[in-house]
């Protein structure tokens, strides 16, 4: 048995059954646990996902679960564009959050969500699994602690390649799709932890596929220190997901890096290469569970996720101002 979770437990309860929810059930299963209930806008595949899970209690509703003083905290799994609406039912009702990517749609709704959760003395997490691996603190500890120089620029490709069914959610825009929500979070992401402070000056394209979400986008920002960010993001074509941050002393290449468990240090003055290597890509639901368990044992912990999201927010919003792409809920 793995010992990844190790503050104390919470009762969790998860909304949706898709492919995250069950990968929150076999990370608690490698930990000995088992979620405390499930809820699911069709009651037949809850029922099934709890007899898989052995998850004791099935809810009929998302309000009955949240009315359930058993329940500590609650994943939110479904599609991002509904996130908004079960945050607030769930803040409300005084439940600890952990909250899958993208968080919300745009920063006037993570800025409400903040703001409950505050009020309701609850801690909300971004799901995303940049925030969480073991891989990503160690290195922004080195990058802290000066070994590596300045960090200059942040380089990332992240290219996938989607049919063109305009009904799915990629590319749904009644499901929020779009490349910037679904995959650019972590390009973002990854390049906030990294820099200093978030970028407040940018230039970017977007094409957009034929339902007007964006499919292909270019994107160069800087921050007041004058660290860079470059990124190219598709959803029809593919490209590797390679992000290169590049110091004084070093640059650092890390390959499939949503869920990276190894990176590649090249020194400048002699070239020599250091393959560092920290946690495991097989567990990252394990490690997104654990530090929404920490973050309510140490609240400082859930205040420094969140800080970085809501950066990355508003940022990802500007960007989609600027292309004039709202979502049907915005509008």
């Amino acid at each position: 048995m793995s010992e990844t979770l190790v503050a104390p437990h919470l009762n969790w309860g998860v909304l949706g059954c898709g492919v995250i929810a069950h990968e929150m059930g076999d990370a608690l299963a490698a930990e000995g646990r088992t979620m405390a209930g499930v809820a699911n806008r069709t009651h037949e595949k809850a029922v099934a996902f709890a007899e898989q899970y052995r998850i004791p209690t099935v809810y009929d509703s998302f309000d009955e679960m949240l009315a359930d003083p058993a329940i500590d905290a609650v994943y939110i799994t479904t599609p991002h564009n509904t996130h908004i609406t079960y945050l607030r039912q769930a803040l409300a009702a005084g439940k600890h959050v952990m909250c899958e990517k993208s968080i919300t749609l745009n920063s006037r709704e993570l800025d409400e969500a903040m703001a409950l959760a505050q009020a309701n003395d609850v801690v909300l997490m971004d799901a995303c699994t940049i925030l969480h691996m073991p891989l990503y603190k160690e290195l922004a500890r080195r990058v802290a602690s000066g070994e590596f120089g300045r960090v200059n620029l942040v380089q990332e490709n992240f290219g996938s390649y989607k049919d063109y069914n305009m009904k799915n959610r990629f590319f749904n825009p009644r499901l929020a799709g779009g490349a910037m929500l679904d995959i650019g979070v972590y390009s973002f992401t990854l390049a906030r932890l990294f820099l200093e402070s978030n970028p407040n000056q940018w230039v970017s394209l977007s094409n957009p596929a034929p339902t007007g979400v964006d499919e292909m986008d270019g994107i160069v920002a800087r921050n007041a220190e004058g660290q860079m960010v470059v990124l190219s993001l598709t959803m029809h074509s593919k490209q590797p997901k390679r992000a290169m941050i590049s110091c004084d002393k070093c640059y650092i290449e890390i390959m499939e890096y949503p869920r990276a468990d190894v990176a590649t240090i090249v020194w400048t003055e002699d070239g020599r290469r250091e393959e560092m290597h920290a946690g495991e890509r097989s567990r990252a639901l394990s490690y997104v569970l654990s530090d929404l368990e920490a973050g309510v044992a140490d609240r400082e912990l859930g205040k420094q996720n969140l800080a970085i999201s809501s950066d990355v927010m508003h940022l990802m919003t500007g960007l989609r101002r600027d292309w004039n792409f709202y979502y049907p809920e915005e509008l």
